[in-house]
Formats: C-alpha cells, structure tokens, sequence
C-alpha cells in the first residue's frame, strides 16, 4: 500500500519531506522542529505518524486554540523542553486614533520583508490591538525591519505568549448530501449558494482549498480538505460517508461562525 494513496499528487513533496523528518530523528537521535504549518499539513503529518513509539509526535502554536502550529518530532522517550517550539509574540504599535490595519496589509508587510508565509503563525485581531507569532530565529530582524504596514508606520515589540488577545472561533458542524465532490457542489451545499454562482466565486478566484487558490469547479475534494470563499468565511470537509438510494454523497462539514 503506497503512502501517497491519501493525498493529492501536488502534497507529495511535503510528505517526502515528513518523512525525511523522521528518518533523521531515528538516525540521528535528535528532534526535529518545524516551521509554522497550516491545518492540512497538520492533518498529513499526524496520518503519516500516528502515536507509535519510534517517533513523537508535538503541535504548537504559541496558545491552545492556534491554527498554524509548528510541529516537533521528538525520539522516544526525549523530554521536551519549555522553550523548544521558539515562538515568540509580537505586538503591533501604530497610530490607533487615526489609522486601521487589516489581516491582507500585515501579511502582506511581514512577507514583504522577505520571509516566507512558514516563519509566521497566527495573525491576531481583537479590538485595536494587533499581533502576531513568529518563529524565534527570525525575531531580531523582523522586530528591526517591520516599520510599515500598508501605508502606516509601525513598530512591533516582543511581548510575553501570557499577553496574547484572542478571540475563540465557533464552529458550526453540519450533515449534507451533494451530488458529487466536485468544488462547485461543495461549496453549494456548504455557503448554501446557487450552483451557478459557486462555480462563479471559482472562476473568479475567490475560493481557496487549503491555502492554494482553485479556479476550477470540477476540482474533487476529499475529507479533511479546508475550504474559504472571499466574504463567507472558511470551512471544512470532514468526512464522507458514503452515498444515498438516489446516488448523492453523504458529507459532514463544519462551518466557521
């Protein structure tokens, strides 16, 4: 049975790459942290290595509720240090009374800095308070470098992780039934939208399939696959459970409030 039956052609790289994770900590006998991963690369790592002995397996992402963690793969019986993830929490200063930042600018600003998307965790909204995780080995030069966010001056200061502001998400889970697993169907069921006008949001690249943008409507999802449509939110496929008398896929979905 081929490892790669689960997954998609374009996740391979990834999952050579996990794999390449663990024979290093079985060689070598030393952990291995990675950078900051989404939900589905989450899902293909914890599938790849489920809870033997050979290999530990550890998610963080600064606070409980994280959506991008990183990941430490430890050898059996190796104690994990405090500080071992090295995430570090920023904390955005600028202008309040007159000036507004958004989720697209600071992402926009931090990789605009040169860094990818991996170095950087969850970015955190809440009232007029703005900031974000990063991974420690790159703290020093963001904390130097980031001075503008879109068209306004910042600064940012290294806090505590005990002062990060957060929101909880709710999660709304859901039954269904679709024609098939095609993108368009999917996102019918799910944004309760006419089929039309789904293929539409396709088409016009505003829906993502685990971070990636998909313009084809005729895309087949799997379980587990992460959903977001521009303007309704994010959502996801979490299971299908096999077909009706009349043909139609069962699915069971949440959908983020």
């Amino acid at each position: 049975m081929s490892v790669y039956q689960h997954f998609r052609v374009e996740e391979r790289p990834f999952i050579d790459t996990v794999l390449d994770w663990k024979e290093g900590v079985l060689t070598r006998y030393q952990p291995k942290c990675s950078d900051f991963l989404d939900p589905r690369q989450q899902d293909i790592i914890r599938h790849l290595l489920p809870n033997h002995d050979d290999v530990q397996l550890i998610f963080n992402g600064g606070y409980e509720q994280a959506e991008r963690k990183r990941a430490i793969l430890l050898p059996p019986y190796f104690s994990l240090g405090e500080n071992d993830f090295n995430i570090v929490l920023f904390e955005i200063h600028y202008p309040k009374k007159f000036a507004q930042l958004s989720h697209p600018e600071l992402l926009g600003a931090l990789t605009g800095l040169g860094l990818v998307r991996d170095k950087f965790g969850d970015l955190l909204f809440h009232h007029d308070r703005v900031q974000f995780l990063a991974a420690k080995e790159i703290a020093d030069f963001v904390q130097m470098n980031l001075t503008s966010v879109g068209r306004v001056k910042v600064s940012c200061d290294m806090i505590a992780l005990s002062e990060l502001v957060h929101t909880a998400e709710e999660w709304e889970e859901s039954d269904g039934t679709v024609s098939s697993l095609r993108l368009d169907a999917v996102l019918s069921e799910i944004y309760r939208l006419p089929r039309s006008k789904a293929a539409a949001y396709i088409e016009n690249g505003a829906v993502k399939v685990n971070w990636k943008r998909i313009e084809k409507p005729a895309y087949d999802l799997l379980a587990g696959d992460h959903l977001s449509l521009r303007g309704h939110g994010r959502s996801k496929v979490n299971g299908i459970y096999g077909t009706t008398k009349k043909g139609k896929q069962r699915i069971k979905y949440s959908h983020l409030k």
